[in-house]
């Protein structure tokens, strides 16, 4: 596969190396073979002293990534042992911690569209650039699964209860929200993205981000901060539930009716796995945990029940099993060590 087919367009211009997610009909969703041509420009252009700055867009007009490659994790966990997906989870997440402590400035264009996967090659990145039409989400909880590529440990410490609510809720924010939330650094408008990719080329980053960098707007998310902190920071999500319901803001009441159709199990092992997440130290432990919870929740219905509903059939109507969170019992299974296929970033000496 080459040339405009590739799923991964890589070239160096001027001082730049450029990495374009190129799957434009599946949102730029992430499969192994991307996640594997990442890493190998990454390698190239760490020896490379010409390449000063790495770019990373995505192609089409509807935003840089939606994802992985759910379907394929479906298609493993209905059909198939779980390897394939563990396999993609473990190279994946090696890429998280890497893009995280890359020597050179890493520069994610997060137009559009950035949502799981899409988050873990760009929020974990030195310089997060936004426009007003990106669209940053985790909504994990949704198709029966929990918010990995280092997202638990990214909203583990936005401020207050935010990370909670939009790993619970797998809610959709603009620019001015994914500011306050530590998942961006700078907004420069959308039209002005193909002279800003065109200007690193040429320019340090600094430069190009005083030249085309604009004030942030305003999020939705400050005027919530009342009620989502005092609500998310119960204990238990059954909890959260009451107190979401209680409150007598509008949005609250909104967002109990959203945690109300997400997977009862996912809900309780992500709310376990922010509180974890947010007394370890590293993102290396994080991505850790991370991979022990997933390569769990692999075996369990909802993830297939879930990808079924929201993507496959398109239904939208998700039977969980269990049904209701009172029934979910054990959580404590999915943070289990798993011996010689932990993920061990942790134990990696690192830079950085």
């Amino acid at each position: 596969m080459t040339g405009a087919e590739a799923p991964v367009l890589v070239r160096s211009t001027g001082r730049a190396a450029h990495l374009t997610l190129n799957r434009p009909r599946a949102l730029n969703a992430l499969n192994h073979t991307m996640v594997r041509r990442i890493d190998e420009a990454l390698t190239e252009w760490e020896r490379d002293p010409t390449v000063r700055t790495v770019v990373v867009t995505g192609a089409g007009e509807r935003g840089l990534c939606a994802g992985g490659d759910i379907r394929a994790v479906h298609d493993d966990a209905r059909d198939g042992d779980g390897r394939a997906s563990e396999e993609f989870w473990r190279d994946e997440y090696h890429l998280n911690a890497r893009i995280a402590r890359y020597p050179k400035p890493y520069v994610a264009v997060m137009d559009g569209i950035v949502m799981g996967g899409g988050v873990g090659i760009s929020a974990h990145g030195s310089v997060r650039i936004v426009t007003e039409r990106s669209r940053i989400a985790m909504p994990e909880t949704g198709i029966g699964f929990v918010p990995d590529v280092g997202g638990t440990y990214l909203l583990s410490r936005a401020p207050g209860e935010l990370g909670t609510h939009l790993a619970l809720t797998g809610a959709q924010i603009g620019a001015g929200d994914a500011l306050l939330c530590g998942l961006a650094d700078h907004c420069v408008p959308s039209d002005a993205l193909p002279d800003l990719v065109a200007d690193l080329d040429a320019l340090p980053v600094e430069e190009v981000l005083a030249r085309h960098g604009r004030p942030v707007p305003e999020g939705e998310l400050a005027d919530r901060r009342e009620w989502i902190d005092s609500c998310y920071s119960a204990d238990t999500v059954e909890e959260i539930v009451a107190r979401l319901r209680e409150h007598g803001s509008p949005e609250a009441k909104a967002a109990a009716e959203t945690l109300l159709t997400r997977s009862p199990t996912a809900l309780k092992i992500t709310l376990a796995a922010l509180r974890r997440a947010r007394r370890l130290g590293s993102l290396e432990e994080v991505l850790d945990q991370e991979y022990r919870v997933s390569c769990a929740a692999l075996r369990t219905p909802d993830l297939v029940e879930g990808v079924r509903a929201q993507i496959i059939d398109k239904d939208r109507s998700p039977r969980w099993s269990p049904a209701t969170l009172e029934e979910v019992a054990d959580v404590e299974r999915f943070f289990a060590p798993l011996g010689e296929r932990e993920l061990g970033l942790a134990a990696t000496p690192h830079s950085g």
